[in-house]
């Protein structure tokens, strides 16, 4: 899946998101996202990548393999 992908359905998802995907391991296979979202303001953590994983549409495990995700609230 590429990065774009990933950015457009968390964005699609989570309207107000910034979103910044890194590839790790350089394969297209393994990423890390940093997701930031007014949205998740007063959510626990694990809501909060909930709510992304939700954006995803249950990619994960499937055509997304691995994502290293970090949520946060703009200051």
């Amino acid at each position: 899946m590429a990065a774009e992908d990933i950015s457009d359905l968390i964005r699609a998802g989570i309207p107000d998101a910034v979103v910044e995907i890194t590839d790790l391991a350089g394969d297209g296979d393994h990423y890390a996202a940093k997701v930031t979202s007014a949205s998740f303001a007063g959510m626990p953590r694990v809501r909060q990548h909930q709510a992304v994983y939700a954006a995803l549409g249950g990619r994960m495990g499937g055509v997304l393999h691995a994502l290293q995700l970090t949520t946060v609230v703009p200051k």
